[in-house]
């Protein structure tokens, strides 16, 4: 899955595990050096309870990305 940051803007996140929408992508995370994406950034919301959840946002390791789509982007967390 080789994608660029600025493309996973506007795509709705969606948890596979339970069907949840989880909201947009606010921003992603990449390694300086390779510049491989590390993780997305959705905007938190005060009902989701999750191991990611920092603050008032909720970040998804790379990793738990299972599916991008035209519009929506699959994790599995």
């Amino acid at each position: 899955m080789k994608k660029k940051g600025l493309d996973f803007k506007h795509k709705e996140v969606i948890n596979i595990n339970d069907g949840k929408r989880l909201g947009f992508v606010q921003d992603v995370c990449a390694e300086l050096e390779t510049g491989n994406i590390t993780s997305i950034i959705v905007p938190g919301n005060n009902k989701i309870i999750n191991l990611f959840s920092s603050g008032n946002e909720i970040v998804i390791p790379w990793e738990k990305v299972k599916c991008i789509g035209e519009d929506i982007i699959l994790v599995e967390i």
